[in-house]
């Protein structure tokens, strides 16, 4: 029994991380129609500008948080700008394959500036002498209060409504005088910050930094999006908890060697019954 419990903690702990990478994802998908590949990628810069903040200056989680995500959120909009904005309406193909050379770009540089080695994340303080409470109830709880925060912007705010009319009619925004460059660029910056807290949460909870740690959560985060149903926000906190589920008790009581199949495996069963995913909706696209 005791076991049990602590395989659910364990899928509750990262399944939190992988919720919140997926919202970043499925935040851009949705509102720009991109699998942004270099996401992971994204959880790899947050994960190391925590690492300096904590070491350099000793910093808290509050404030390295806060400042980690304005670094990712900066980082997100120069990768739209540079990256995908002159690719806009080239066709999809291009603006993927873009994808996988700009996260291959940004591991590769990370190596080349820090080194191959592993880097080990200090311990910090919640805010001021306070320590951390429990990582897991933490993990948890930021990531619930970062899917609110999200889902209110995009229901209940100005910019969401510019969000989620660019995602309906791209033509039809701009005709209504939306500025639907800045309106993805925001996205972008949205979705970073997201991969921002993700990548020092990570790290906090598995000590070890290096160039290429966003690679396999970012892929798994990726098939959690879809798996919830890419571009639904409930869908993505789902589908990472799910695949935080399926991974930790496979690990637990089968082989982690298994854990990857499983996780895969449920994907392609998921989506052979329901192509959209759990919450997703069948959309009639426009001939």
């Amino acid at each position: 029994m005791t076991q049990f419990l602590n395989q659910i903690i364990n899928s509750l702990n990262v399944g939190s991380i992988y919720a919140l990478i997926a919202l970043g994802y499925t935040m851009v998908y949705g509102i720009v129609r991109l699998i942004n590949f270099a996401h992971g990628e994204i959880l790899m810069i947050g994960a190391f500008v925590g690492y300096f903040l904590a070491t350099t200056f000793s910093m808290s989680l509050i404030p390295l948080l806060l400042l980690s995500m304005i670094a990712c959120a900066l980082i997100g909009m120069a990768i739209d700008r540079i990256a995908y904005k002159p690719l806009r309406t080239a066709p999809r193909i291009s603006a993927l394959i873009t994808a996988l050379g700009m996260s291959m770009f940004l591991s590769n540089l990370f190596k080349y500036i820090f080194g191959a080695s592993d880097k080990i994340m200090p311990p910090v303080k919640l805010i001021g002498n306070i320590d951390l409470p429990n990582i897991t109830i933490l993990t948890m709880t930021i990531t619930v209060i970062c899917m609110i925060a999200l889902e209110y912007t995009v229901k209940k705010t100005k910019a969401g409504q510019a969000m989620r009319a660019v995602s309906e009619d791209r033509d039809a925004a701009q005709l209504m005088g939306i500025n639907v460059d800045r309106t993805i660029s925001l996205t972008f910056a949205i979705g970073s910050a997201l991969g921002a807290v993700g990548g020092v949460l990570y790290a906090l909870n598995y000590g070890n930094l290096e160039p290429y740690m966003g690679v396999m959560p970012g892929l798994k985060a990726f098939v959690a999006a879809v798996l919830g149903g890419i571009g639904i926000i409930p869908g993505a906190m789902v589908g990472g908890f799910l695949i935080g589920a399926i991974e930790t008790f496979v690990k637990g009581y089968i082989s982690s060697s298994w854990a990857n199949v499983f996780v895969f495996g449920v994907l392609i069963i998921v989506l052979l019954v329901k192509p959209t995913g759990l919450f997703g909706k069948n959309v009639k696209e426009k001939v």
